[in-house]
């Protein structure tokens, strides 16, 4: 039987981002909301878990928590006067380390177990304990710079773990897909000039950060050609999301044969997502879930982590983590998706299909993966 570990910690949920009205803080026009406030809210994580919980998938795969990163570990990735300025305004109370980046009393702490989880479920995997593994992060980590908090990120967790392997167990070529409906900024940066971790990110176009496509950025160095991104169109849809992984994504991990594959396990992709649009269901997140996990089966032993990053509609994510934790564990529960019929109705029509299948197979050509492997 697969053995599948779900990482997490009852801390990653006080993490706290103060009095907002989901991304705009409270004071002016802004009046202040009744119940959660800011966007990165616990909840979405939490009844993830929950829904996990109450399915019966819980009882029937591994739950586990981990020791908190060290600091040898986070100096792998970011400078000591960077982490220093982090644990003074957490220290502090709280307040803002960046563009849309604020934190409460204790979110240092915080964001090293979450950094930890990372860590953990990336070497369990790597040694064999377990076949695959979820690490519910929080704070999240995609858009973190080594010496920059960014978009509610605050510590690299998948870059901190892959290190973290490497120095320890002699981890060699990863591939971090990153599904995040954002772009995976950070973890673009701290690879951008290595060919032993090949990064991939599909995202909605112009989204976050402000302004930002990408698809021409292919890495520097010894690095050229090891960054792929794939900036959809907003309203993307499900037919054409699962067309760029299949005729991207999936030919990209093929080409590189990594040992190990990660995933920046965001939802925000979900059609009901206050902070993007690119209109997914729970069973677009099961499909590419499926399509990764074989094709880790195919090359790497099945060797497959995922790491959560985003995903701020409360009511749906839960529906889409569940999907992807199925296909991860091969156990389905009884759980039904009472919403998935509803997004359905909301597809975009073949014109704009094929629109944004024109724009993916010109892609495939420029970034060779219409040659033969």
């Amino acid at each position: 039987m697969k053995k599948t570990a779900f990482f997490f910690d009852e801390w990653c949920f006080w993490h706290s981002t103060g009095l907002y009205a989901t991304t705009l803080p409270v004071g002016g026009w802004v009046q202040p909301p009744n119940g959660a406030s800011h966007a990165e809210s616990p909840e979405t994580k939490r009844r993830l878990k929950n829904l996990m919980d109450v399915s019966g998938l819980s009882k029937q795969i591994t739950l586990t928590g981990a020791e908190a990163a060290k600091n040898e570990d986070l100096l792998r990735i970011h400078p000591q006067k960077y982490l220093d300025q982090f644990k003074a305004i957490s220290d502090a109370g709280g307040g803002s380390l960046g563009l849309e980046a604020p934190l409460g009393p204790g979110s240092y702490e915080i964001a090293k177990i979450s950094a930890g989880l990372a860590c953990a479920a990336v070497e369990k995997v790597y040694q064999g304990e377990f076949d695959n593994a979820y690490s519910l992060s929080r704070p999240p980590g995609h858009h973190c710079l080594p010496d920059q908090s960014m978009g509610f990120c605050f510590l690299a967790n998948i870059p901190i773990a892959i290190e973290r392997a490497k120095a320890k167990f002699g981890l060699g070529k990863v591939v971090v897909i990153d599904w995040d409906v954002h772009h995976g900024n950070g973890t673009q940066h701290i690879y951008y000039n290595r060919d032993d971790v090949f990064t991939i990110s599909i995202h909605q176009d112009n989204c976050f950060p402000p302004n930002y496509s990408g698809d021409e950025d292919r890495g520097e160095g010894a690095g050229l050609g090891y960054n792929i991104n794939i900036p959809l169109y907003a309203g993307c849809g499900h037919e054409a999301y699962l067309y760029a992984f299949e005729k991207i994504v999936i030919p990209a991990i093929r080409k590189f044969q990594p040992e190990m594959i990660i995933v920046a396990s965001g939802y925000d992709a979900n059609a009901f997502d206050p902070l993007a649009r690119l209109m997914l269901h729970s069973d677009s997140f099961r499909s590419i879930t499926k399509m990764t996990k074989d094709v880790a089966e195919e090359i790497c032993d099945g060797k497959l982590v995922l790491v959560h990053e985003g995903g701020y509609a409360e009511s749906y994510v839960p529906f889409c983590g569940l999907a992807v934790m199925e296909e991860i564990s091969e156990i389905k529960t009884s759980v039904v998706d009472p919403a998935k019929d509803f997004i359905e109705l909301q597809q975009p029509n073949q014109e704009f299909n094929q629109f944004q299948k024109n724009k993916i197979d010109q892609w495939v050509k420029d970034f060779s993966l219409d040659q033969p492997i």
